[in-house]
């Protein structure tokens, strides 16, 4: 993983002179970060615009190269870069992190940032992990970094996090090495290194991923206790639905780099108003209910994000592409509009007709 603020890895647009400064812990405002590359742009993440307030927990879903991952990458100023640093992110928008613009902050005063302010949780343990390093050198290392302490304090604090994570006989293994832990074990590290510094903004990619369930059940309750226990705010990043159901608050869906619905928890479950999200909630395993169907999995595959179809992103997959009047689907890219109070939609479909589907075709199979 590259740092961003000490390469030019990374070329920051400025934000608009004249913003006003955001009110919410955490704002952003349309985020753009495209890659320039031989074949064209990609544009990863292409206009996104969030809040997220203390004690909240974000919910960001969508299927694999939706730009979810890269939206927190941003945010922490963290991307993987080409072989060599050919591979140039340009970034503009907005990130605020309680009052403060990262995106034209100082590069140190970022640093300085990341890992007390903000932390994240990275995909795959293993590989973020150093495998060369024991766990507690890495948690003492980090926690170092951001507090005057002799060796001795920051190893009694990792033992701390790593007892508090659920880790047994953490005073012995304190001093194991990645390889010696279980997946889970490792992710549990991660978390206690993530939490070491009580940082007020937590982002977890994918913190689940190839954890067996009763592992994931545990991960998710140890995430929601810490979560109250620091009073943090938190970005949950996955394509799996139960996993924002079991902890967000708010859910935003991705598609194509965008924001295509966003809306409280409830909202979004239980009153969806685009028909990827109803693809999503249709390819979702159920055990609260009898099914007398077969799954229902979007049909098609996401689109390049070096050639997004013109009009609306999704309309080569949607099966309701044809109901709006004219050619507007492929030709118009819907914006993110409230449909209720406190609920986005980016979809051209008709109030009414979304409504009929949703009652009489798509609610009663979920």
């Amino acid at each position: 993983m590259t740092d961003l603020s000490k390469t030019d890895a990374a070329v920051a647009e400025p934000a608009a002179a004249g913003s006003p400064a955001p009110s919410a812990f955490l704002e952003v405002r349309d985020l753009k970060i495209h890659f320039p590359t031989d074949d064209g742009v990609v544009k990863s993440v292409d206009g996104l615009s969030f809040q997220l307030e203390k004690g909240k927990t974000l919910g960001i879903v969508g299927e694999s190269g939706s730009g979810k991952s890269v939206t927190s990458l941003g945010i922490m100023g963290l991307h993987t870069v080409g072989q060599y640093g050919r591979q140039k992110a340009k970034i503009s928008g907005e990130i605020w992190l309680e009052g403060k613009e990262l995106l034209t902050a100082d590069a140190n005063e970022v640093r300085r940032l990341r890992g007390r302010e903000m932390a994240m949780i990275f995909q795959d343990p293993l590989s973020a992990l150093h495998p060369y390093f024991t766990i507690g050198k890495q948690i003492i290392e980090a926690y170092r970094i951001h507090h005057d302490v002799d060796k001795k304090v920051a190893r009694k604090r990792a033992i701390e996090m790593l007892d508090r994570v659920g880790i047994p006989q953490p005073n012995q293994r304190v001093d194991s090495y990645p390889h010696e832990f279980s997946g889970g074990m490792r992710q549990r590290a991660m978390i206690a290194m993530s939490l070491v510094n009580n940082p007020e903004l937590l982002i977890a990619d994918e913190p689940t991923t190839a954890l067996d369930v009763t592992v994931q059940a545990q991960i998710l309750d140890l995430i929601r206790d810490l979560q109250k226990e620091f009073g943090s705010a938190v970005i949950v990043i996955t394509h799996d639905l139960g996993v924002v159901a079991e902890l967000a608050d708010d859910i935003l869906v991705m598609y194509g780099g965008r924001c295509v619905e966003r809306g409280t928890a409830d909202k979004v479950f239980y009153e969806p108003k685009h028909p990827y999200t109803w693809g999503l909630l249709g390819s979702m395993p159920r055990i609260d209910r009898e099914r007398t169907e077969r799954l229902n999995p979007v049909k098609g595959s996401p689109p390049s994000l070096i050639n997004i179809p013109d009009g609306c992103a999704f309309n080569p997959r949607c099966p309701y592409a044809d109901i709006p009047k004219g050619d507007i689907t492929r030709t118009e890219r819907p914006e993110l509009r409230e449909v209720q109070s406190g609920h986005y939609s980016a979809c051209h479909l008709p109030r009414e007709d979304r409504e009929r589907l949703w009652n009489e075709e798509i609610a009663p199979k979920l």
